[in-house]
């Protein structure tokens, strides 16, 4: 299995739309800013078929250091997630 990073992703879109290079890092730069955006305002991101960006709540929770093993208290947070659509799913059976 390989990584595709995100200079390998923005040529894969030139590519495919027939641009720049540079002009694909700035359409991969403009979309990830977007979504980093209307999650940051608490928004979800729904892409059809694709899946579903949104922020969930982490509640505050007990923990153990787990070097000394001592109790310590984690804080409430919020945390991004990624929920695959149907096609997304479907497409990597």
């Amino acid at each position: 299995m390989q990584t595709v990073k995100k200079g390998q992703l923005a040529k894969m879109l030139a590519e495919k739309m027939g641009v720049t290079n540079k002009q694909g890092v700035e359409w991969l730069d403009a979309f990830v800013d977007m979504v980093t955006d209307a999650l940051r305002k608490g928004d979800k991101v729904n892409i059809t078929g694709f899946g579903i960006f949104k922020v969930a709540d982490r509640k505050a929770r007990e923990g153990r250091n787990p070097r000394t093993g001592e109790t310590i208290q984690i804080k409430a947070s919020k945390k991004p997630r990624f929920t695959a659509g149907k096609l997304l799913k479907e497409a990597i059976k």
